[in-house]
């Protein structure tokens, strides 16, 4: 069983910086993309960021230019740095790995952008 265990959230101030890490208990290799998304409180889960095995890096229009998802495939991790939090970006993270017809999810990490 796959397991993804996330870890980096907290609370920041609207501005501030904050980096997320999603850990596999597998090579990242075997995955065919993995990425982060968030839900917030009455919203639905939406995407924030993809990291394709093969294939160019998609973020979601409202955190272009102020996160930036990477790949550490020596560390089996994929993490999420995000600059210029604002209150809007306030929601659990999760992180996700697929392949074939196969999801994998982690436990998500709350992010809270609050003064």
């Amino acid at each position: 069983q796959v397991q993804l265990v996330e870890s980096g959230g907290g609370l920041v101030q609207p501005g501030g910086s904050l980096t997320l890490s999603c850990v596999a208990s597998e090579s990242i290799f075997s995955f065919n993309t993995m990425g982060w998304y968030r839900q917030a409180p009455g919203q639905q889960r939406e995407l924030v960021a993809v990291y394709p095995r093969w294939g160019s890096r998609n973020y979601a229009d409202s955190v272009k230019g102020r996160f930036l998802i990477s790949r550490d495939n020596a560390k089996n991790m994929v993490t999420l740095q995000m600059n210029s939090l604002k209150p809007e970006d306030t929601a659990v993270y999760y992180c996700k790995a697929d392949r074939a017809s196969d999801d994998y999810w982690g436990q998500g990490t709350q992010v809270t952008v609050s003064s």
